[in-house]
This record gives structure tokens, sequence and C-alpha cells, in this order.
């Protein structure tokens, strides 16, 4: 299967479907938005999210978003949906009006490694409390742990 012809929006002749030309990007990955990080335990957690697989972290606009990499399960091969008629109303109610084919995914910011996002929470955040264990054991049935303080 060769790679769709590149073709401008605005090129686009009477009748043709932009799908038609497209390599699937909205079909290839979700977004939705989240808070802002403000501490090392909101990096902390999504580190951990990302940690998990294709999962990246972005702001657009001020707004910060979580991105996870997953290929719709009914794309085809020509990069056409293969549950058209039967499509999520999600799908149905996007259109190649404000779709991403021209967009060149450039952020504000972008993390696509747990460490990039990691480095970045070091660089703006106050540096971490570091943890004192006290001397006073708490009893957990016949085990005794240090108390983090």
């Amino acid at each position: 299967m060769s790679a769709p012809v590149k073709m401008r929006k605005e090129d686009l002749p009477a009748g043709e479907v932009l799908c038609s030309y497209c390599t699937a990007k909205c079909c290839r990955y979700f977004a939705f938005p989240i808070e802002r990080p403000k501490a090392h335990e909101d990096f902390s957690h999504l580190r951990w999210f990302m940690l998990h697989g294709r999962v990246a972290v972005f702001v657009e606009d001020g707004t910060w978003y979580l991105m996870i990499y997953a290929d719709c399960k009914h794309l085809r091969a020509d990069n056409l949906c293969g549950i058209y008629e039967d499509r999520p109303q999600i799908c149905r109610s996007y259109s190649t009006d404000n779709c991403e084919y021209d967009d060149d995914a450039v952020y504000d910011k972008y993390f696509e490694t747990p460490e990039q996002l990691w480095e970045y929470a070091l660089a703006v955040l106050p540096p971490e409390k570091p943890r004192r264990f006290s001397t006073k054991p708490i009893s957990a049935g016949e085990v005794s742990l240090p108390v983090i303080a």
C-alpha cells in the first residue's frame, strides 16, 4: 500500500473526500484535557501514565492534555473507517473542516517520554522537601515499620 498523495485542503477536487488523502491522524490517538500539574505529586501521576505505553502530554493554548496513542481497531489498511456507517457519535460529529490534516502538531509544550516530563517538573517546581523517617516505629501486626514524617 502506497502513502496517500499529499493534497492541500483548498485544492481538494469537488466530490473528493479529504480522508482519501490522509494518514488518519484523528483515528490514531485520543487526547483529553487535564488539570495543569502544580506539584511534584501531580507530575508523578502524569509520569506514571506515561510509563504505560504510547502516552504523551502536551500543552496547547494554556490547556494541558493527556494523549494516548492507540489506533482505532476499525481503521482499515487504506486509512479509512471500517465501520463508517455505524461509527460512534464522536466520529460522526468530527468534521474535516477543522481536522488535523494540514496541522503540523506544534504545541506550546510536548512531552513524549516520562523523563522529559520529570525533567521539566524539576526545572519549574521548587525542590521537594526531603522525607524524614521518625525513630518511633508503628506496629503493623508482627512487623514494625518506620513512620514517615
